[in-house]
């Protein structure tokens, strides 16, 4: 069985990309949130990253997955399996198999802010599952917590490291919300991007092909189109810095010329100057114990934690505990 619910409308979205640019294009200094990359232009050049020589993350926690989800099946005795921010939900195959195998697992529960990427793993997942019970829920894994279905032995998976996306107080205050909606005992599914040497991490976000420079300058094609502005990517150039201090890349745009750029449906013009920069992601990297000391402050346990053998890439599995 396969339904769709929907907490989140193309009105909810279009609210929240004006306000989102609204803010971000009249901060010093600018910023817009990493989720407008994701239009299905911009999903497709993310999957195009991912099959990229240089972005070891993808098939780093792949390989983990592969190799764990058996235990993690096994520990947990997960009953339903939470997937925020599922896209195609690919990575979380090798959990359901695992899980069904070991006789558990009765419901997949996959959220996401696009519906039509929603729509079609759900539809694909019914097909592939037949008898298991998927609800693919339309909604921001930030604001619809509260609308996952209740009950106990529930598994949330949050993989992919996007995690990093949110700076530490975004990052307490999602763990916490998240808590909230666990009973003692349920469990978290966390992939982390781990420390490591910046000339293998800034490549990652700045490959030789030039593809996450098309992605990163996508936010502004999807600004252009909902809108109606008028900015000229090519006039930008992408920008991938490692924060030794803060331990997380920053992707940003950089302008190459002064100019200026009408945004029509908010009546808003925006100046650049030359070289100035529009921050579009942060993507922070852990170490365990700092996840570790996260995860408990907001009431999880860390019980196990799995890696590759370069220690690139972490899962940590962390269990809801009474505080």
């Amino acid at each position: 069985m396969s339904v769709l619910e929907k907490h989140l409308d193309e009105q909810d979205l279009a609210r929240s990309l004006r306000d989102d640019v609204r803010v971000g294009l009249t901060a010093t200094p600018k910023s817009l949130p990493p989720k407008w990359f994701y239009d299905a232009r911009g999903s497709e050049l993310f999957e195009e990253i991912t099959r990229l020589p240089e972005y070891y993350p993808t098939r780093t926690e792949r390989s983990i997955l592969r190799e764990h989800a058996g235990a993690i099946a096994r520990i947990t005795e997960a009953k339903t399996l939470v997937e925020l921010g599922s896209g195609s939900s690919e990575k979380t195959r090798l959990l359901l198999d695992a899980m069904l195998s070991r006789g558990t697992l009765g419901s997949f529960v996959p959220l996401d802010v696009s519906e039509s990427a929603l729509s079609s793993a759900v539809d694909a997942l019914g097909l592939a599952y037949p008898g298991l019970s998927v609800t693919g829920v339309v909604g921001d894994f930030i604001r619809h917590l509260r609308r996952l279905p209740d009950g106990d032995g529930r598994v949330v998976a949050f993989l992919g490291g996007t995690i990093g996306n949110l700076v530490p107080a975004e990052r307490s205050a999602f763990l916490g919300d998240l808590r909230s909606v666990l009973h003692p005992g349920e469990w978290l599914l966390l992939g982390a991007d781990l420390v490591k040497d910046p000339g293998t991490l800034i490549p990652a976000y700045d490959d030789a092909a030039g593809v996450t420079a098309e992605f990163n300058r996508n936010v502004l094609r999807v600004i252009n189109r909902e809108l109606r502005a008028d900015f000229d990517p090519l006039a930008f150039e992408h920008v991938a810095l490692w924060d030794a201090e803060r331990e997380w890349i920053e992707m940003r745009l950089r302008s190459l010329r002064d100019q200026r750029v009408h945004i029509a449906e908010l009546d808003l013009d925006v100046a650049f100057a030359e070289g100035e920069e529009l921050r579009t992601e942060t993507s922070a990297k852990f170490r365990r114990a700092g996840l570790a000391e996260e995860l408990a402050a907001s009431g999880f346990a860390l019980r196990h934690w799995w890696s590759d053998p370069q220690d690139w890439f972490g899962v940590a599995l962390a269990q809801a505990i009474t505080t």
